[in-house]
């Protein structure tokens, strides 16, 4: 009975000894070891280069101004009599604005009409007499020159009438009159102020290092303060051929629709001018462009890695930005989550918000 209750213990020990040792006594049997796992992929959120239109272009501040203006004034010196307009209204070309008092005209005409018909009648009579050889040639001459200097009398009369009636040059917008009826005007005294506001014009300038972007036919877009929100369109159809000197700035004018006759020479104006448009230029989100140093960079989402990528830019075209060079169509670049990145590092694309 002694012996038995010794060898229960040691076989046990025996037992206890084997699980704790490798089976076969082979440490190959047990397959090869795991290996090391590598940092976990970084959450980025990606966006897929496009293509689609972009347009080059240049923000200046201009002025508008109406196609035609002048300010009407008489030729002549006189009493206002009638003043035909209303102030701030459309007028039709040609219409008469404002008369003066013209007797003492009229009566210049009807004499000068008078001396002519007379002169016509001496005319005549020493022309046949010349004819049928009774006449002299001289007579014939100074009845010739007299009805000549005459007839110029009655134009010349016609024409101090006519002055005497003024009448807008062009069609458009009436301003504020300067005179009242019973008024004496004298040549050149300021009567009121006439704008064809259709279309508008808008001058403005550029700087001198533009100047090989610049024709005539370019498409722009201006904005005024009166009219918030609201965008009007035109095209340039003039340059000036003289560099200003002083500001190194070319002077540019262009034509901007205006049926309504909303916009009014004077304003303040907001110039986008578009100087180039492609159609098919590759584009990527604005946050995707990170700079070091002098370089501009996006990270190329490749294989499901970061890829440190240069790139050449063109123009922003809103939230995009152009790349004339380092990425292709179709390409994904990291959005957001950039600034966790390093060339090689594994990422995982999430989608946006």
């Amino acid at each position: 009975m002694q012996r038995l209750s010794i060898a229960l213990p040691a076989a046990l020990f025996a037992l206890l000894l084997g699980a704790c040792t490798p089976q076969g006594g082979n440490n190959a049997s047990a397959g090869p070891a795991a290996a090391p796992k590598g940092p976990p992929p970084v959450a980025v959120e990606a966006m897929a280069v496009t293509r689609g239109p972009v347009s080059a272009t240049i923000t200046a501040v201009g002025t508008l101004q109406a196609e035609e203006s002048v300010v009407i004034r008489p030729e002549i010196a006189g009493l206002v009599t009638e003043i035909a307009f209303d102030e701030g209204r459309p007028v039709a070309r040609g219409a008469t604005l404002i008369r003066l008092e013209d007797s003492i005209l009229r009566a210049e005409l009807a004499q000068a009409e008078a001396d002519l018909a007379l002169a016509k009648s001496d005319y005549e009579r020493n022309l046949d007499l010349f004819k049928k050889g009774s006449g002299s040639a001289r007579a014939r001459d100074q009845a010739t020159a007299e009805l000549e200097a005459t007839t110029a009398r009655v134009a010349l009369a016609r024409a101090r009438l006519d002055k005497t009636r003024i009448r807008a040059p062009f069609g458009g917008l009436l301003g504020l009159r300067q005179v009242s009826v019973g008024d004496y005007v004298t040549p050149g005294q300021e009567i009121v102020n006439l704008e064809d506001v259709d279309p508008v014009k808008v001058d403005f300038r550029v700087p001198e290092v533009f100047l090989a972007r610049l024709h005539a036919g370019q498409a722009l877009s201006v904005e005024v303060d009166a009219f918030p929100g609201q965008t009007f369109t035109g095209e340039v159809y003039a340059l000036d051929p003289r560099i200003e000197a002083q500001g190194r700035s070319i002077a540019l004018r262009a034509r901007i629709a205006n049926p309504e006759q909303v916009l009014r020479p004077g304003l303040f104006a907001r110039v986008t001018l578009v100087t180039a448009r492609r159609e098919d230029a590759l584009l990527v989100p604005e946050e995707a462009i990170f700079a070091q140093g002098d370089q501009q960079f996006v990270y190329r989402i490749n294989d499901g890695k970061a890829a440190l990528t240069a790139v050449r830019l063109g123009d922003r075209q809103g939230a995009l930005v152009e790349v004339v060079e380092g990425v292709a169509a179709g390409d994904q670049v990291v959005s957001a989550g950039h600034h966790k990145l390093h060339d090689g590092a594994p990422v995982r694309p999430v989608d946006a918000g």
